[in-house]
């Protein structure tokens, strides 16, 4: 009787993480409400300019979504969990793969590789022209979707425990650094000039991260262990 009353160490996770996502939410209402919005309605795009030069990117893009505007983007990372932890809580998931053929396997080959090398690239050049922690992730996630549909039960993912880990690293470093700054007395997610571009860089590492885990994540369905998983042996 007992037994049934302890909480899982799945449940005990869903519960740490929700207990984050509420103190990180109560964290950017206080940001938000506490600054006065005196940002101009007309002319944005033109002030985003004129401002790029402290911005520590050259793409307009990357400046406003990781400078100008990165509180947005924390946002949407916190969506992008939400999402993945109302999958997470649903019944584990059936198997939805068959075992690759010989030409899917040999496109598995050759794709995945390639859309790695493709993720990096867009994550390092989304600093001066279009790319970035959005578009990597979604390579990445891309990977694991087709790596799943060769066969692969976990989708290129590591266990559960880092999954978890790699779910809200993004959302961690994020807010780490706006706390940062916030500390610095330079408000919060307000980089230094001279800091601003690695300050983005480091965020966008770990965003990419944490963008191809859900995605992928939420493509598999559960966070068990493949072997876990009820048809964990099915072979198509």
């Amino acid at each position: 009787m007992s037994s049934r009353l302890e909480p899982k160490p799945r449940q005990s996770a869903a519960i740490l993480v929700v207990v984050f996502l509420v103190l990180l939410v109560g964290l950017l209402q206080w940001v938000f409400f506490s600054h006065q919005l005196a940002s101009p309605t007309t002319g944005l795009a033109e002030l985003a300019r004129t401002e790029l030069g402290r911005a520590g990117v050259t793409n307009p893009v990357t400046a406003v979504l990781l400078n100008f505007r990165a509180l947005d983007t924390l946002l949407e990372l916190a969506v992008l969990l939400a999402a993945l932890l109302g999958i997470w809580s649903l019944a584990a998931a059936t198997p939805g793969y068959q075992r690759a053929g010989p030409v899917y396997a040999g496109m598995v080959a050759w794709v995945v590789p390639l859309l790695i090398l493709t993720a990096g690239y867009l994550l390092w050049i989304g600093a001066k022209a279009p790319g970035g922690a959005f578009q990597a992730g979604a390579l990445l996630a891309a990977a694991g979707v087709i790596l799943r549909l060769g066969g692969a039960e976990a989708a290129g993912l590591p266990g559960a425990v880092a999954q978890r880990w790699l779910a809200v690293a993004g959302i961690a470093v994020f807010a780490l650094v706006g706390l940062g700054t916030l500390l610095a007395g330079r408000g919060f997610l307000n980089y230094p000039p001279a800091w601003s571009g690695w300050l983005i860089l480091l965020i966008e590492i770990f965003a990419t991260l944490t963008i191809a885990t859900l995605l992928a994540a939420a493509y598999v369905g559960s966070e068990d262990e493949p072997s876990t998983q009820p048809g964990g042996e099915h072979d198509g």
